[in-house]
């Protein structure tokens, strides 16, 4: 027999490059990554800053609780799978929401230059795979927002915390409904734009995505509890802010960040105080739109006036779905016809 000749393995050294040849390769890595930026859709980079924000106010939590803060291109194992169970404990996120995060501030900090290795992703997922295997958790982010109610407001307002997140999460959820504010343009009001008059607030709304700003007025509400004024002035004066955000992250030992709140954080917040508060249908960000247009109609407001606040379009089929919501058990068809 002819023996078989030996297979020699592939040689699997790293290569060696000259001096000229690295220059090359790190000068096309740069024009890749310009590239890649230049093609990556713009709401996907607005989504990304997000993530990074969301990362900051997670590394200052960390801090709060070691003692010593780490720089925020210290993406470990450690604090990705941290990033993980903090976005789930915490602040209560959607586990697709928490993958989409893993990537977004993954993809940021290789941006600024850091060697974030698989490994580190790898763990992050995986202490992530276990969440999506819980219905619960992955309910926080499907079905259609439900449209709060002056009831569940004020259920809510019992089981508010203490102390200045208490402070800020009651006035976050109560301006939402006063001005049937969408998550990004609760995260993007102005201390100096919201002005206390007799009668109330005067309220401007900035544009978000490319939709127009607006000037809304909030009036005084009947119950203390669930007043948008009262609790803006309340929170206002704790915080003593008179510029800038109108709404900060706060740590755990209850200082207060420098950077206005993401709308994802607006959403994650409403989503926690309702949970916490025991409300039997899921509440997000949008719950709060709909149930100031459901409400206002209820009580007979005209379309027009509720447009104004919302700043809906005329023709808008959101807005006339609300309506109908709102309408279906006046002058009902079924009502009083004999039976």
């Amino acid at each position: 027999m002819t023996a078989t000749p030996a297979v020699r393995p592939p040689d699997v050294s790293p290569a060696v490059y000259d001096a000229a040849t690295l220059t090359i390769l790190a000068a096309m890595e740069k024009a890749a990554e310009k590239h890649l930026d230049a093609i990556r859709p713009h709401n996907t980079k607005r989504g990304y800053a997000n993530d990074w924000a969301l990362w900051s106010e997670f590394h200052g939590w960390l801090a709060e609780r070691t003692g010593q803060a780490l720089p925020l291109t210290a993406v470990t194992k450690g604090t990705l799978v941290g990033f993980v169970v903090w976005l789930d404990t915490i602040m209560l996120a959607a586990p697709n929401s928490i993958d989409r995060r893993i990537t977004g501030v993954t993809v940021t900090a290789r941006g600024l230059g850091v060697e974030v290795s698989k490994a580190a992703t790898v763990a992050a997922r995986q202490a992530l795979k276990p969440m999506k295997n819980d219905p619960e958790r992955m309910a926080r982010g499907r079905g259609k927002a439900a449209a709060v109610t002056p009831e569940q407001l004020r259920q809510m307002n019992a089981a508010v915390t203490d102390g200045l997140t208490g402070l800020r999460d009651r006035a976050l959820w109560l301006m939402a409904f006063g001005i049937a504010g969408r998550s990004a343009e609760v995260a993007e009001l102005r201390a100096e734009s919201i002005v206390h008059v007799s009668q109330g607030l005067e309220v401007h709304v900035p544009a978000v995505k490319g939709r127009p700003p607006r000037d809304v007025v909030v009036h005084y509400g009947k119950n203390p509890d669930t007043c948008p004024v009262r609790a803006w002035l309340t929170w206002r004066s704790a915080a003593g802010i008179s510029t800038g955000p109108a709404f900060l992250p706060i740590t755990v030992h209850g200082h207060l960040g420098n950077h206005a709140l993401s709308p994802e954080a607006v959403r994650e917040i409403i989503a926690r105080n309702a949970e916490k508060a025991g409300i039997a249908v899921r509440l997000t960000g949008h719950s709060m739109r709909a149930g100031f247009i459901t409400t206002s109609r209820k009580a007979g407001k005209r379309e027009e006036k509720i447009r104004e606040q919302s700043g809906h379009a005329e023709n808008s089929p959101a807005f006339w779905g609300y309506i109908r919501e709102a309408d279906k058990w006046t002058d009902a068809a079924s009502e009083d016809i004999g039976l």
